[in-house]
């Protein structure tokens, strides 16, 4: 027989108990634990940004467990989750806040983001605490890093970006929160630094970079680097970079260092993909004792079926390079702006050559360049193909599906200056790692399977 709905919704009186109403396997009740203990020194940490006098602020426990529900559950709007938290049962259990308790205004993120937030830096305070808790469960081993980027979109139109040159920042209009930063850090910008400026910047978001790299479409971005632990692809360190490759090869350098500094956490050896194998880079690696499992970058093969480098050799007890027939390319020993030594033939040896034509057959003689961190990418090339840099291989995999679980489920996309980059990413990284902690702890035990003999 069809039943019919007989609830009545005008009773006025109900026994409720919001405890109860939450199941015991529940995915905030695995965090709400977590996250208590990580948040146990946020007044303590936020006090000196707060006045001791005035009416009563904002618990900013409170905004904080808000914004780990919003990025948990890819609610993206600060409007959309304060709407959310009120209509919903475990949301609010989890921001402690009763059926009665009032839900703070949209508007009381914005103010805190771009103030106390920001300039306490709490949300990488936070960010630390949850790295800390996995370290202490024992789901950070320590031993092997992997660190890769990605492009995440923007906040600025593609189709109107400008030469820096021809934007005017004293204009009343253009002095905004984004380009006040911007002003700053060319600022604060290291002088000797081997970077190139900027083609196009984008007027309302000058710190995100002019790229291509995302799905082949040009637009403005910032590069998302995340420096993880490979046993259980924890993110021990996230930052905000514009979308460069020097940048996020610079970023990996800064990430490296403050994971030793801040956790006491320096790995043997570090997985990344081309983009970092980059002489310099492997050479600070292989200075701080860290083995680099990295493919070299080589541009140095040719395509017109001349001879390449890898066609000469290197004489290293004679500085000297040694060409196919025999003859000697000499250096002055002087080091180029790209870090690169020149060596060359005698033109009356290449004019007499009989492999001149298959050599250089546009130029009076041969030159051959050899990066001054050349004996480091020649480790590095000797790494390659080994048993532990083939399962490195696999191993760095695992940051690019942080990536992904973050764009498809937590629907990360477009960011608004560098600060509100990093403010974000480091909210993701937290969320992610706490669903890993959450997931560790609260592991299922093993099903017994009863082998039937026969």
């Amino acid at each position: 027989m069809m039943g019919r709905q007989t609830g009545d919704q005008s009773q006025l009186f109900y026994l409720f108990n919001l405890e109860r109403r939450i199941p015991a396997g529940h995915h905030l009740r695995r965090l709400n634990s977590i996250v208590t203990l990580v948040l146990a020194d946020l007044r303590a940490k936020l006090a000196p940004f707060y006045s001791e006098i005035g009416r009563p602020s904002i618990d900013p426990e409170l905004m904080i467990r808000m914004l780990i529900i919003g990025y948990c559950y890819g609610i993206r709007f600060e409007r959309r989750l304060c709407e959310e938290v009120e209509l919903h049962l475990a949301y609010r259990w989890f921001c402690r806040l009763g059926l009665d308790d009032k839900v703070p205004d949209h508007s009381t993120f914005s103010i805190n983001r771009h103030g106390r937030f920001r300039g306490s830096d709490i949300f990488r305070h936070v960010f630390e605490a949850v790295v800390r808790a996995c370290m202490d469960a024992g789901v950070v081993k320590g031993e092997g890093f992997a660190v890769d980027a990605s492009v995440m979109e923007a906040d600025a139109s593609r189709c109107h970006g400008k030469a820096p040159d021809e934007i005017d920042w004293s204009v009343p209009e253009r002095q905004t929160r984004t380009a006040a930063e911007f002003l700053a850090g060319l600022d604060d910008e290291d002088p000797d630094a081997d970077r190139k400026p900027p083609k196009v910047i984008s007027p309302s978001d000058p710190c995100s970079a002019w790229t291509a790299k995302a799905n082949k479409r040009v637009q403005f971005g910032y590069g998302l680097n995340y420096l993880i632990d490979i046993e259980n692809a924890v993110i021990v360190d996230a930052e905000a970079t514009p979308a460069r490759t020097y940048d996020e090869v610079a970023a990996t350098k800064t990430m490296i260092e403050r994971t030793d500094e801040r956790l006491g956490l320096k790995s043997s050896r570090l997985a990344a993909d081309t983009a970092y194998g980059t002489g310099k880079f492997l050479g600070w690696l292989i200075g701080a004792g860290i083995t680099p499992q990295i493919p070299v970058w080589d541009r140095s093969t040719r395509e017109d079926g001349t001879f390449s480098r890898a066609d000469f050799t290197f004489d290293k007890e004679r500085n000297v390079y040694v060409c196919p027939t025999g003859k000697l390319l000499t250096t002055t020993g002087s080091v180029g702006t790209d870090h690169v030594l020149r060596y060359l033939a005698s033109k009356r040896d290449c004019e007499t050559c009989p492999l001149k034509p298959q050599c250089c057959p546009k130029t009076p003689s041969r030159k051959v360049t050899r990066d001054i961190n050349e004996d480091a990418r020649d480790y590095a090339r000797a790494l390659m193909g080994t048993p532990e840099f083939d399962k490195s291989r696999d191993e760095r995999k695992k940051v690019e599906m942080r990536f992904a679980h973050l764009k498809t489920h937590h629907r990360f996309e477009r960011m608004r200056g560098l600060s509100g980059a990093r403010d974000e990413f480091h909210l993701a990284a937290i969320v992610q790692n706490l669903k890993t902690l959450a997931k560790h702890l609260w592991r299922p035990p093993p099903t017994m399977q009863v082998a039937c003999l026969a």
